[in-house]
């Protein structure tokens, strides 16, 4: 499995799918992305990580920086995303950090 995270809107999708040569359809079939909204919702944070990672790409936004949220409820879901963030990384063959459309492999390789 590939993981693939990094800030917002800095360009993670645009860059597996030039790393790998995929179209827009093939991406849509192979990736799953947006898996930090996931985490909220689920209390058992490795069995999500099991099933993420059955999956060829993986993307997930970083959400822990900035200003920490007062809403108790906001906290939590923060932290159940790094939290899978952090299993995600366990589990991948590779993972890579995008920010402003440049990769920093963090561990592994591109099979590419």
């Amino acid at each position: 499995m590939i993981f693939i995270t990094g800030p917002l809107l800095a360009g993670k999708q645009s860059y597996i799918c030039g790393a790998l040569g995929l179209s827009l359809d093939e991406f849509a079939r192979r990736a799953v992305w947006d898996v930090q909204d996931l985490a909220a919702r689920e209390p058992d944070l490795p069995a999500l990580a099991d099933a993420l990672s059955r999956r060829e790409i993986v993307i997930a936004t970083e959400v822990g920086g900035g200003v920490v949220p007062t809403d108790p409820e906001e906290r939590a879901a923060r932290e159940a995303a790094g939290r899978l963030s952090c299993l995600l990384a366990e589990r991948a063959d590779t993972v890579v950090r995008v920010c402003c459309g440049l990769p920093q492999v963090l561990k592994g390789r591109l099979p590419c």
